[in-house]
C-alpha cells in the first residue's frame, strides 16, 4: 500500500482520490495548500515504494520529470515540480486533467453500440500529432535538438478535459538526448500492440517511431479495436511486423479515399516511406478536416464528450474506472 503520510506531513498537499496506477507509479488527485486558504487541484504522481530504492527506476522517474519540465504545450500534460519526501519517495506535481482517457471513450462507445464519428476521431489524433510535433522539435537551452521519442503512444496516454482539450501524457519510457535511460537494441520499450516496426525489431528509433502507433490509434478510434492486438504478446509484435495492412474503407464505409491515404502513409513499415515528421502528418489531418468545410473544434469535442460520457458537473460525476474517492 502506498504510504501517503509523508506526502501530507512533509508537503502541502491533501490527497483527494486515486486517479490511476501503472507499473511504476500511482497518480493521485490532490489539493495543493497555500496561504489564506489557497487551494489548487493538481495531480500527484508517485514512484511506487517497492521501486523507489532501485537506482534504475529513480533515474527513469527523475529523467521523465526533467524531460517534461519545459514541455509547455496545450496538448501535453504539464509538469510543475519534482520532489522527494523525507521517506525517500519521489513525486511529480502535474496538471490535473478532468476527463476520460481515450481507451475509456472507446469502451463507452462499445457499451452504447456506437462508433466515434470520423471527424471527431481525426480531430483527436490531429491534436496528439500537434503535441508530438512540438515535443519532437524541442531543443535544450543551447539550441541542441533533444531528439525526444515518446515510445508509448496509446489510448490510455491520451487524455481529455470536458472542455475538449486533448493532452498527451506519460513520457516515462521516452528517450531524449542525455536525459533518459535507454537500452534500445537490447529491450523493447512500449506496449506490444502499439509498437512501431522499429521498436518491434529492436532497432534504434527516431521521432518517426511515434507516428506508426499514432496511425494504429487512429484506426482503433475509427474501428473500435486494434487490428494488431493478439492475446499473445509475441503474436502482436509479429502482426506489427508482417500482418497485411487492410484497406480501412472496406472496414468502415465512411472512411473516404483522402483519409485512407493518410492512414496508409502513417502505417508504412518502411520509415522512409512513412510521414517524416509529426508536423507533416498534422498538416494532412488538418487539410482533411478543414479544407472544404467547417471542421471540429475543442468546443465541439467538449460538447460531444459531455454527451457521450453522460457528464453532469465535476461534483456529480461518477468516479472514472480505477478511481477511488476519499469520503
Amino acid at each position: 500500500m502506498q504510504n501517503l503520510k509523508h506526502i501530507t506531513t512533509d508537503l502541502r498537499y491533501d490527497i483527494v482520490s486515486k486517479i490511476a496506477e501503472g507499473g511504476m507509479g500511482i497518480v493521485y488527485e490532490a489539493a495543493q495548500r497555500g496561504t489564506g486558504n489557497f487551494s489548487k487541484s493538481i495531480a500527484l504522481k508517485l514512484i511506487r515504494e517497492e521501486y523507489s530504492a532501485i537506482a534504475e527506476f529513480q533515474k527513469n522517474f527523475i529523467g521523465e520529470a526533467r524531460l517534461v519540465a519545459d514541455l509547455i504545450h496545450t496538448n501535453i500534460v504539464q509538469t510543475y515540480h519534482l520532489g522527494k519526501t523525507s521517506a525517500g519517495l519521489y513525486y511529480m506535481v502535474m496538471e490535473i486533467v478532468r476527463g476520460p482517457h481515450l481507451e475509456q471513450l472507446i469502451e463507452r462507445h462499445h457499451t452504447l453500440g456506437r462508433q466515434i464519428p470520423v471527424d471527431i476521431a481525426v480531430f483527436i489524433i490531429s491534436r496528439v500529432a500537434r503535441g508530438l510535433a512540438y515535443a519532437h522539435q524541442k531543443t535544450d537551452n543551447d539550441g541542441r535538438p533533444l531528439k525526444i521519442v515518446h515510445r508509448d503512444i496509446g489510448p490510455k496516454n491520451i487524455l481529455f478535459t470536458y472542455e475538449g482539450d486533448v493532452k498527451l501524457t506519460d513520457f516515462g519510457i521516452a528517450k531524449a538526448l542525455d536525459l533518459m535511460y535507454n537500452e534500445e537494441g537490447k529491450v523493447i520499450a512500449g506496449k506490444d500492440e502499439y509498437l512501431s516496426p522499429e521498436q518491434a525489431s529492436y532497432a534504434v528509433t527516431d521521432a518517426r517511431a511515434d507516428l506508426f502507433p499514432l496511425g494504429i490509434v487512429l484506426t482503433e478510434v475509427l474501428l473500435g479495436h486494434n487490428i494488431f492486438r493478439s492475446a499473445d504478446r509475441l503474436e502482436s509484435r509479429r502482426n506489427i511486423l508482417s500482418m497485411p495492412i487492410p484497406k480501412f474503407s472496406t472496414l468502415r464505409h465512411d472512411i473516404d479515399d483522402r483519409l485512407e491515404a493518410i492512414i496508409q502513409k502513417a502505417l508504412q513499415r518502411d520509415r522512409d516511406k512513412r510521414y517524416q515528421t509529426a508536423a507533416e502528418m498534422l498538416t494532412d489531418l488538418e487539410i482533411y478536416l478543414y479544407s472544404d468545410r467547417y471542421g471540429p473544434t475543442n468546443e465541439k469535442l467538449g460538447v460531444y464528450l459531455k454527451e457521450i460520457m453522460d457528464y453532469q458537473h465535476p461534483g456529480s460525476r461518477p468516479p472514472m474506472p480505477g478511481e477511488t474517492r476519499k469520503n
